[in-house]
């Protein structure tokens, strides 16, 4: 094994969308980055991978509202920087009963932050999208900002943007060791690498790499069926069509979600925010145990809330969760190495807040003052794990 002895000012593990934007903006900062991926790019085996992932100001936490007015503005630039379309506006419809206190909370939300929306009533609902057939008594809450990110396109100009501005990026290295310390070295089968701070953003293997360090996060790994049903008129829910989160909990305890066709011409993107528990070695195992129940929710409201799709899912494809307790993020230092940082536990929902995240990664690698108030994001929030016991 032949040792690197280049040093370089920060090394990010993990090229999914947190990992290359925290590189990205390194290398924007004229940093010595070096971003390591253990398989070789693109991949399939993360979080961050398929052709979209929905964009949207509505949240009930004004911290997640706020932190999107900057990355609406970021994704933009990295369009514009890359000469690449990455967004398409589409709206983002929630769905929910006039009393649903979450439904009341995000249009208060919206309202604050001055962010253009519009409340629906039933009548409204179904002469805007007649497509839909929402329940009896269900209003719609339109978040006009909101639509689709081309995500495979998104990790493509971000990993070519932080080549063209000096950064490395060298994917195929499984990560073997990493050693604290001023530097900080991490080795993999090809060598060893040394960085004056150490970023982890290595979603569903994160605790692999923490374990060895003395600390374990609150992290669940979840298997997700990724479904897209196919529309008996094609086009029917194309480009008139918006995003969608229902906010019923009829079905199920999680939320179901949709994007219009894009993926697969003809098909439509609806899912379940929720999943079994994997190992992410074994997230396409045949042998595991069966997902039915998430996809017989998904058919149950396909069925019964969208008449110009099939009943029964034309292709279904596996991705990984991993979550943390009250699904926000981890974004904090390591409690015993002040130079190791920890992105983790994006539950989710966190591709669209992905520019801000590896701002804010950014910042405190390099010892920077935040941007943003981390108090929902520390380690400290999880009561039994108190920094003594890291």
């Amino acid at each position: 094994m032949a040792a690197q002895h280049h040093l370089y000012d920060a090394v990010v593990i993990g090229a999914g969308i947190q990992g290359c934007f925290t590189a990205y903006h390194l290398a924007k900062h004229k940093k010595k980055v070096l971003l390591l991926e253990q398989f070789f790019l693109p991949h399939s085996r993360g979080s961050s991978h398929g052709q979209s992932r929905i964009i949207r100001r509505a949240y009930p936490e004004d911290f997640y509202t706020n932190m999107m007015d900057e990355c609406y503005k970021m994704w933009a630039q990295l369009e514009h920087e890359t000469g690449t379309q990455l967004h398409r506006q589409t709206g983002f419809l929630l769905l929910g009963m006039k009393e649903n206190p979450e439904l009341k909370t995000i249009k208060a939300t919206l309202a604050r932050h001055g962010v253009e929306h519009q409340w629906l009533q039933p009548e409204e609902l179904k002469q805007h999208f007649p497509n839909m057939r929402p329940a009896s008594g269900e209003t719609g809450l339109l978040d006009e900002s909101g639509g689709i990110l081309y995500a495979d396109k998104a990790l493509r100009a971000l990993q070519n943007a932080i080549q063209q501005l000096g950064g490395i990026v060298r994917d195929g290295e499984k990560v073997l060791e990493i050693k604290p310390g001023q530097p900080v070295t991490v080795t993999t089968p090809s060598g060893s690498y040394q960085g004056k701070s150490l970023i982890i953003t290595a979603g569903p293997w994160t605790n692999r790499l923490l374990r060895p360090l003395g600390a374990e996060l609150p992290l669940q790994t979840l298997r997700i069926n990724v479904c897209y049903w196919r529309e008996k008129v094609p086009g029917s829910y194309g480009a008139a069509f918006p995003c969608f989160l229902s906010l019923e909990r009829s079905l199920g305890p999680h939320h179901v979600y949709g994007l219009p066709s894009r993926e697969y011409p003809g098909m439509m993107k609806v899912c379940y925010h929720h999943g079994n528990k994997a190992d992410p070695e074994e997230r396409d195992c045949p042998e595991c145990p069966s997902d039915i129940p998430d996809v017989q929710i998904l058919r149950d409201f396909v069925s019964k809330h969208l008449p110009d799709l099939e009943s029964e899912p034309a292709i279904v494809e596996r991705c990984m969760y991993t979550n943390t307790p009250d699904e926000h993020f981890v974004l904090d230092r390591h409690p015993k190495y002040d130079n190791i940082i920890i992105g983790a536990g994006f539950s989710g929902h966190g591709f669209k807040l992905s520019p801000v995240v590896g701002k804010i990664l950014y910042e405190l690698s390099m010892k920077l003052t935040p941007s943003y108030d981390l108090t929902p994001f520390r380690i400290s929030r999880f009561p039994s794990l108190g920094r003594a016991s890291l």
